[in-house]
């Protein structure tokens, strides 16, 4: 079983494909996806443009419906988690750097995936409520400024 942080990254991963699938950003997150899944074996990378291209065609013949995308996200998931936990530790330490780079150079800058039970950003999130209540779960640091109530608080 992965750790943590490395299943975090697999799942950032199924995410960052589903995503990218049908936009402009798809040709170089699928070429950089099957070249990380490649590892130099230019076999394997065909191999996995071809299943790229299968998940991109499910998801437009599905008109992008939730299922589609749900299965999507978790079968990439669990093609990253899979590579991941069958390396070693000096390779997986190295494939998961490559990962992690591989999703920050084809993240959009601030960007922001909401779905139906949340939400995650990349950048700064500001969450506001005037007179009403915000909320949100942090995974990571987080710095808190608090302000006095306004007048009509009291």
């Amino acid at each position: 079983m992965l750790e943590q942080t490395l299943a975090a990254l697999a799942a950032a991963g199924g995410t960052a494909v589903v995503q990218a699938a049908g936009t402009e950003a798809w040709t170089a997150v699928r070429e950089a996806v099957a070249r990380w899944f490649g590892r130099g074996d230019e076999q394997r990378e065909r191999a996995e443009l071809e299943r790229l291209d299968r998940a991109a065609d499910e998801l437009a013949g599905a008109a992008g419906t939730e299922l589609a995308r749900v299965r999507q996200e978790a079968a990439w998931q669990a093609r990253f988690e899979n590579l991941l936990e069958s390396a070693g530790g000096d390779e997986r330490a190295r494939l998961a750097e490559e990962l992690r780079a591989l999703l920050e150079r084809h993240s959009p800058a601030g960007g922001a995936s909401v779905g139906r039970d949340g939400m995650a950003v990349g950048g700064d999130v500001h969450v506001r409520a005037d007179g009403g209540v915000a909320g949100g779960v942090i995974h990571g640091g987080a710095h808190v400024h608090p302000r006095p109530p306004g007048p009509a608080q009291g």
